[in-house]
C-alpha cells in the first residue's frame, strides 16, 4: 500500500477489470449526506410495490439529476462527467449524456445555489474544474497545487472551494466567483508531519469537509494517519490549523462524515479494514478518534471507502470494497455509539463512494470495478436497504451525486 500518488489509488481498485458528512445542508458533495435540518426520511416501498400514500406526500416529484464521476485515462473509462436522472420513488436511473472536457473527475460537488458543478481532474498535475449546470458549459479550472486531488467541497457560505490533493499530501482553496466559476488559488497547505504511517511514503490528504456548524475545516490524511482541524478565513481564505487527531498508527483514515447533532463523527479506516467514532467539540474543532470498530468484512480483504448517516441521524452505513458489502449500523447514544446490524451485498463490485438521495430515501452505491451505480431504498425504521432496480451502467463508476 506504500505506492504513491496517482499510482497507489489505481491500485487500489482502479487496474483490476474494465476500469483501473459533512457540511451545512445546503452543500452537497458525493459524500453529502442530508444536513440535519432535514425532514426524517420515510419509510421505503419494497421494489415492485406502490408506495404508500404518505410515502408518496413526502417524496419529491418528477425526475431528479444525478451526476456520475469516472475516470478518463484508464482502459474502459468514461468521457467525462455522467448525467442522468433518477426516480426519487422507484429509484430507477435514466441516462442523460455526459459533460465532455473534464479529464479524470473522480468527486463532484455542487455550489450551495444549484447552478454549478465542481469536480476534481485527478491528475499527477491536479485541477479543479467549475460547469454551469443550465447549460452544462465548462466555466474553466484552476490548478490545485498538487497532484492526484481526490476530494472536493463547497463552503457553506458559497465563496470556498476546498480540494484535498492525495498524491502530494496537501489541501487548497480556491475562491469562487458570482458566475460559479474559481478564481485563483487563495491557499495551499503542506502536511509535513507528523511523520507517515507504516508502509506510508508520504502525507495522503484524502478529504476535506466543513464541521456542520461552519466554524472549522477538517482534512482526513490517510498516509500520516491524521485529521487536521483548519480554521478559514471567511476574507481572505487562507487556512490557519487549529488541532490534529491522529488515528492509530496504520489506520489510514480515509473518510470522516459528521451526525446530524454535530458532537459526532464517523472516520472509515482503509488500510486497517476499521471504522471509528470521533468525538467532535464544536467551539475548539478538537477531534477525538476513538478505537476501530469491525466493518461487517470478516476480515478478509477489504478496504472501508466512507461512510452515510441517515437524516434523522438513527442509522449510518458503510461502503466496504473488497467484502462489495454496505454495512449497516444503528447509531445510539445520539451519536456516540456504532452497533453493526449486518451487512447487504453492494450490488456491484467494489463500492467506492456512497451517499444519499437529499430527502434520505435511496442510497446510491458507485460501483468502481463493475461501472455500475446501484441505488437502494431506504427502510427509515431499522435502516435496512433493499436493490431499488437493476443497476445502472456506468463506466468507472466512483460518484455517484444525486440532486
Amino acid at each position: 500500500m506504500g505506492t504513491g500518488g496517482l499510482s497507489r489509488r489505481r491500485f487500489v481498485g482502479a487496474l483490476v477489470g474494465t476500469a483501473a458528512g459533512a457540511a451545512l445542508p445546503a452543500v452537497t458533495g458525493c459524500d453529502g449526506a442530508p444536513g440535519p435540518s432535514d425532514t426524517p426520511a420515510a419509510r421505503a416501498s419494497a421494489p415492485g410495490t406502490r408506495p404508500s400514500p404518505q410515502a408518496e406526500s413526502r417524496a419529491p416529484s418528477g425526475p431528479r439529476p444525478l451526476y456520475l464521476g469516472t475516470y478518463t485515462s484508464v482502459d474502459g473509462g468514461g468521457r467525462g462527467i455522467g448525467v442522468a436522472t433518477y426516480d426519487p420513488v422507484t429509484g430507477r436511473v435514466t441516462g442523460g449524456g455526459t459533460i465532455e472536457g473534464v479529464p479524470d473527475p473522480s468527486y463532484l460537488a455542487v455550489h450551495p445555489d444549484g447552478r454549478t458543478l465542481y469536480a476534481v481532474d485527478e491528475r499527477d498535475d491536479g485541477a479543479v474544474t467549475a460547469v454551469r449546470l443550465a447549460d452544462r458549459n465548462v466555466l474553466g479550472s484552476r490548478s490545485t497545487g498538487g497532484s492526484a486531488p481526490c476530494h472536493l467541497s463547497v463552503h457553506p457560505s458559497g465563496r470556498w472551494l476546498l480540494s484535498a490533493n492525495y498524491g502530494t499530501g496537501s489541501v487548497a482553496v480556491h475562491p469562487i466567483e458570482a458566475s460559479g466559476g474559481l478564481g485563483e488559488r487563495s491557499d495551499l497547505v503542506q502536511h509535513s508531519s507528523p511523520p507517515p504511517g507504516p508502509d506510508q511514503d508520504g502525507p495522503h490528504a484524502h478529504q476535506i469537509v466543513t464541521s456542520p456548524d461552519g466554524r472549522h475545516v477538517l482534512a482526513v490524511d490517510l498516509g500520516t494517519d491524521t485529521v487536521y482541524t483548519y480554521r478559514l478565513d471567511p476574507d481572505a481564505g487562507r487556512l490557519t490549523e487549529v488541532s490534529r487527531a491522529r488515528a492509530a498508527s496504520g489506520a489510514g483514515p480515509r473518510h470522516l462524515t459528521f451526525h446530524p447533532g454535530g458532537r459526532y463523527a464517523y472516520l472509515a479506516n482503509e488500510v486497517d479494514d476499521t471504522v471509528a467514532v470521533c468525538a467532535y467539540d464544536p467551539p475548539t474543532g478538537r477531534l477525538t478518534i476513538g478505537p476501530g470498530q469491525a466493518t461487517g468484512s470478516g476480515g478478509g480483504t477489504n478496504y472501508p471507502a466512507q461512510i452515510a448517516v441517515a437524516p434523522d441521524g438513527r442509522h449510518a452505513w458503510l461502503a466496504n470494497r473488497g467484502h462489495d458489502s454496505l454495512a449497516r449500523y444503528a447509531v445510539e447514544e445520539d451519536g456516540a455509539r456504532l452497533r453493526l446490524l449486518g451487512t447487504v451485498p453492494a450490488g456491484g463490485d467494489f463500492p467506492r463512494q456512497i451517499t444519499l438521495s437529499p430527502d434520505g430515501t435511496l442510497l446510491f452505491a458507485a460501483n468502481q470495478k463493475s461501472g455500475t451505480v446501484a441505488v437502494f431504498q431506504v427502510d427509515a425504521a431499522d435502516g435496512g436497504l433493499r436493490l431499488a432496480d437493476e443497476p445502472f451502467a456506468s463506466p468507472v463508476a466512483v460518484c455517484a451525486l444525486p440532486l
